[in-house]
């Protein structure tokens, strides 16, 4: 009986220092696991990786192809951060997932784009193009004000940069309650951000983020972008659980992106197509 207590006693011990032990398994004052789309991100990330090293702090990059995982696997501690999205898709991810996911840092921003399909200029758009955009409420939203402000579609009162800029939670702005006005009659294919680029032969343009372009290698094809001052509103950022945004290795690595090296390499790099920010 005495060697079965032990025993007991010893695995439950275990069991506690197993717990422990997964509860910082992504995230330590040493270690720090992120999320990220494959291109910028995960590129920037893997230039501060040496520079962590340097201080002692390990940074595990995990790839991502669609903007709902890395989240999920944020809110669940199988990651400690993610660098993957802006800052109004987030808030309005928390409403909608009952997350608590917050922003630990901005970073760059990246204009949206229009790109040619079966049309290859706006000049040339016919009446009932087929106009690919994301199927989020943050990024269809925000396709919508791109076309807006190329004279395209007019939107309803309301409904312009401020009302992102002011969201404090779910959006409600899509394709079927936004516009005002569809002179051209274009007929709107709201799809998943990520396949939009290779739908492109099926539409006659597409409205892509330009994570997705840089990845597909098309962003040198872009038809017209966002202004700085909308692209602005949607800087990509760190995100973090609530509660680690002080975390020894969160605060180290935000210190790196910001630092004068990435911005420059991001300049150099994405020629535009990517935007450091300065400060915000």
């Amino acid at each position: 009986m005495k060697k079965l207590t032990a025993i007991l006693c010893t695995a439950a011990l275990l069991v506690g220092l197993t717990a422990c032990g997964n509860a910082n398994k992504t995230l330590s004052d040493t270690y720090i696991k992120v999320g990220a789309s494959p291109a910028p991100h995960a590129d920037i990330l893997r230039q501060a990786q040496p520079i962590l090293a340097e201080q002692g702090i390990t940074l595990e990059i995990q790839e991502f192809d669609d903007y709902v995982i890395p989240n999920t696997a944020l809110e669940s501690g199988d990651l400690g951060a993610n660098y993957f999205q802006h800052e109004p898709y987030l808030i309005d991810f928390n409403a909608q997932n009952n997350t608590h996911l917050t922003t630990a840092a901005y970073i760059h921003y990246e204009p949206l784009g229009v790109y040619p399909g079966k049309t290859t200029s706006l000049d040339a758009l016919p009446d009932g193009a087929q106009v690919g955009i994301p199927n989020d409420n943050t990024n269809g939203g925000r396709a919508l004000l791109l076309l807006a402000d190329l004279g395209f579609i007019t939107l309803n009162d309301g409904l312009d940069l401020e009302y992102f800029q002011n969201a404090e939670g779910a959006l409600n702005f899509s394709e079927y309650d936004g516009i005002a006005e569809n002179s051209k009659n274009l007929k709107f294919v709201p799809m998943e951000a990520a396949t939009l680029p290779a739908t492109l032969p099926d539409l006659d343009i597409a409205v892509i983020n330009g994570n997705y372009a840089l990845g597909a290698g098309i962003a040198d094809s872009v038809l017209a972008t966002e202004t700085d001052e909308t692209a602005g509103v949607f800087a990509n950022i760190l995100a973090v659980k609530e509660g680690n945004e002080n975390q020894k290795a969160v605060q180290a690595l935000v210190e790196v992106l910001q630092s004068q090296e990435i911005q420059d390499y991001i300049a150099e790099k994405y020629q535009g197509t990517v935007v450091p920010v300065v400060s915000k």
